[in-house]
């Protein structure tokens, strides 16, 4: 609480609070919208305006200007309290609150002006744009997320262009937004010559023939060239190891023209290093320029052979299609029978959405998420889908910030706990806007973004750059074909090396003999990469595109950009499943691999003691999961011992930790330990799989990781317990629970006392069996 905003609020609600049209405010000394609202209406009951509104608009601002430049002569007591009330709420001090224009309320404005990128007002003088601003809650100081780079762009625009009749003052916090988005809009519109008449502050007709006239090249000046590396800081250019681009200027160099590159690729246009139309267009607007040339689409409209055929021809590689009705729908847009077939025959490959609806907050709720996630799951193993497969759910409308954070994020947490509990087959994608994609991205294991781009208007597609993992952007809706070959699409940029896509179904297995053979394979590869560990590099490669979404680098860190650079330049992709030789049992090599490179690259593995990410990475993270199983069923299965009994490491349904993840685990932990004494991993694959290693794959993962029954259930507790002992970890364990289990809140303590003793002696029992089973099948 701040005691001078109280103060504030104190006077408005005793001066105003009988007059009618003015809103009392809270008096809790906390700043907001409602207390600058407040003022804003007090202004207006001051300056005569009739009614009151919580809008600075015209009227007000033409009242304002009407007294702007004699402050001694026209500003009442009132009026001056007002201006300090919002300087108070700005962070601003004004000296006392007493009504008079003093030097100190003199120097907050000044100060203001400054952050605003303003030069000092002359005395007497409050200009009008300033206080309109003044009674927002804009910041014009650089908040806790904002950038230095930003800011000065932000300041520029100010110092430039205030004086327009059409633009008014941004803030200046270092954090692109709207707003500032329409404020280059208008920036453009300046420098080519329109008047405030025609500056519109939209990204229109004329102002795209403009920019066709002002493409930005090596050496060019000006102030077009400091709107295009704005526009350049304000989508995050990053260029692999290297910091974001922060070179706003007023010409164009080298350093700009790497970084330009570096976006282009990322943004899947030509690598020019120039600034012609199509990059313009990429850096101003969700769809770039939609005329583009793109190789993927999508279309609710089952597609024919004479419709694949004709798509095929016009360029297109890839096709997203839905793998299911709305129940009770009219529509059918569902894959038909045979059609996939057809479609692979024609050269393109497909990728899945799922949408049963999507267009309203109210529908996303996490109970939602998981059971459209369940049925996705259902849908995609009778269409034949492949493990690994991502399937796009669908947000299909403009959510608000309030939105994702309340509804849209649980709803994501349901689906990659349906996903998970059906057996991790399948990974989640998400279809959205960019702000919708950017913040499910990071808050859930989400893999893929696809961007509804072509909704320009979106709030959510202005003021965010593109998501770091798009796939897909929605960019133009078409007509492709004639006669019966015709059909509309949405055309889709694609970006290289990103969701591959499915151009098969129920693909054979692969052999252990295949598997070592294609690890030997990218062994060699690897060895390419100087000053990186080659096991490493092929453990990462065989992890990519199932376990490399934020949230999973963020535990063991990110693949090497040079060698995801080489091995997708090759256009290889890693085989997904092995039938394990001695259970019979389809094994996820990338969940394997990634277990291993957890274990591999960790430096604590060693210490019996403590839990660390190389066991989220593993046994500790599909426990975790598997908790929020139970928590989830805990009303059907109220004993956790009774639920390990039941499902820990069996093949049964929806379970995400079947027989098959254990057996994963232990190979994974084995086998790292012995590669970081310096074997290679083919050798150690040759060992496990056809030299027998298999046969003690228990007792050695017990023996090396627990040592005995007592660590086990430390362990065990230290993996479900917050205890502080890494950020990341807690973060983790607070995902995966919430993932699977759905319930906000869930902290193992909240549990009844013994609960969670009792499934944690059923995690060691069951473990235990295991190895009592394997001792009795294989004693020597």
């Amino acid at each position: 609480m701040d005691s001078r905003v109280l103060d504030v609020q104190v006077w408005l609600n005793r001066e105003y609070g009988s007059v009618t049209g003015f809103n009392r405010v809270t008096e809790d000394g906390i700043t907001g919208w409602a207390t600058m609202r407040a003022l804003t209406r007090a202004l207006q009951y001051e300056l005569g305006i009739s009614p009151l509104s919580d809008t600075f608009g015209p009227t007000t601002l033409a009242r304002v200007t009407g007294i702007s430049g004699d402050i001694e002569g026209s500003w009442t007591t009132n009026r001056i309290k007002i201006v300090q009330g919002g300087f108070y709420c700005k962070g601003y001090d004004p000296g006392a609150f007493d009504g008079k224009w003093g030097t100190e309320t003199k120097r907050a404005l000044d100060r203001m002006m400054y952050d605003a990128g303003l030069p000092a007002a002359p005395d007497n003088t409050f200009p009008p744009k300033v206080l309109k601003a003044l009674l927002t809650m804009d910041a014009f100081v650089k908040v806790a997320l904002g950038t230095e780079a930003i800011r000065r762009v932000q300041q520029w625009l100010n110092g430039r262009y205030s004086y327009r009749q059409n633009f008014f003052l941004v803030p200046c916090e270092g954090v692109f937004s709207r707003d500032v988005q329409k404020a280059l809009y208008l920036a453009i519109q300046y420098e080519v010559g329109l008047s405030d008449a025609q500056a519109t502050g939209t990204f229109g007709p004329t102002t795209k023939n403009e920019l066709r006239k002002r493409p930005i090249a090596s050496g060019s000046t000006g102030p077009m060239v400091s709107i295009f590396t704005a526009a350049m800081v304000f989508n995050r250019i990053k260029q692999p190891g290297f910091p974001y681009f922060e070179g706003f200027t007023d010409r164009f160099a080298e350093e700009a023209v790497i970084a330009l590159r570096a976006f282009q690729k990322f943004s899947a246009l030509p690598e020019t290093g120039q600034g012609d139309f199509a990059t313009w267009c990429q850096l101003l607007v969700s769809t770039g320029d939609p005329d583009r040339p793109a190789i993927a689409a999508d279309t609710a409209n089952p597609l024919t052979p004479a419709r694949a055929a004709a798509l095929s021809s016009a360029g297109y590689r890839y096709v997203g299609r839905y793998l299911d009705n709305v129940p009770g729908g009219t529509l059918n847009k569902k894959i038909q029978p045979g059609e996939l077939k057809m479609i692979f025959e024609n050269g393109l490959k497909v990728f899945p959405i799922q949408q049963y609806y999507g267009g309203e907050v109210s529908y996303f709720t996490y109970n939602q998420g998981y059971r459209d996630a369940v049925a996705a799951h259902q849908a995609a193993v009778g269409h034949g889908f492949d493990p690994g497969t991502t399937i796009y759910f669908a947000v299909d409308y403009d959510a608000t910030q309030a939105d994702i954070d309340d509804a849209i994020v649980p709803y994501f947490k349901g689906v990659v706990g349906g996903l998970t509990v059906s057996g991790k087959r399948y990974r989640a994608g998400v279809y959205g806007s960019r702000n919708v994609c950017i913040d499910v991205s990071r808050r859930t294991d989400v893999r893929w973004s696809f961007v509804s781009g072509m909704s320009t208007g979106f709030s959510g597609n202005m003021g965010y750059p593109l998501p770091e993992n798009w796939s897909f952007n929605q960019i133009q809706t078409l007509t492709v074909g004639s006669g019966t070959g015709a059909v509309e699409i949405d055309k889709d940029a694609y970006r290289l090396g990103s969701d591959p896509g499915v151009n098969k179904l129920n693909s054979d297995y692969t052999t252990v003999d295949g598997f070592i053979q294609h690890v030997d394979d990218i062994y060699n590869l690897a060895r390419q990469i100087g000053g990186y560990n080659p096991n490493l590099l092929v453990l990462q490669f065989l992890r990519w595109g199932a376990y490399d979404s934020f949230q999973f680098n963020n535990l063991i860190g990110s693949i090497v950009w040079p060698w995801q650079e080489l091995f997708t330049s090759r256009n290889l992709t890693p085989l997904r499943t092995l039938r394990e030789p001695n259970t019979g049992i389809d094994y996820s090599i990338a969940h394997w691999a990634y277990s291993c490179e957890g274990v591999l690259a960790g430096g604590t593995v060693e210490d019996p003691k403590g839990f660390n990410a190389s066991d989220v990475a593993g046994w500790g993270g599909d426990l975790i999961t598997f908790y929020g199983d139970w928590r989830r069923e805990s009303n059907r299965v109220p004993s956790g011992l009774a639920f390990c009994q039941e499902k820990l490491a069996r093949q049964t349904d929806f379970n995400s930790f079947k027989l098959r993840d254990m057996l994963e685990d232990a190979d994974a932990y084995n086998v790292a330990m012995n590669l970081r004494g310096g074997a290679k991993i083919t050798d150690e694959l040759d060992k496990l799989f056809r030299l027998g290693g298999y046969k003690r794959r228990f007792r050695s993962f017990v023996n090396g990781r627990f040592q005995n029954t007592e660590n086990v259930k430390k362990l065990a507790m230290l993996a479900l317990m917050p205890g502080g002992q890494n950020p990341i970890i807690d973060a983790g364990r607070v995902g995966l629970i919430e993932g699977t289990g759905g319930i906000p809140t869930i902290l193992p303590q909240m549990l009844p006392a013994g609960r969670l003793d009792e499934f944690i002696l059923g995690f060691s029992n069951r473990l235990q069996e295991l190895v009592d089973e394997e001792t009795r099948a294989f004693p020597s």
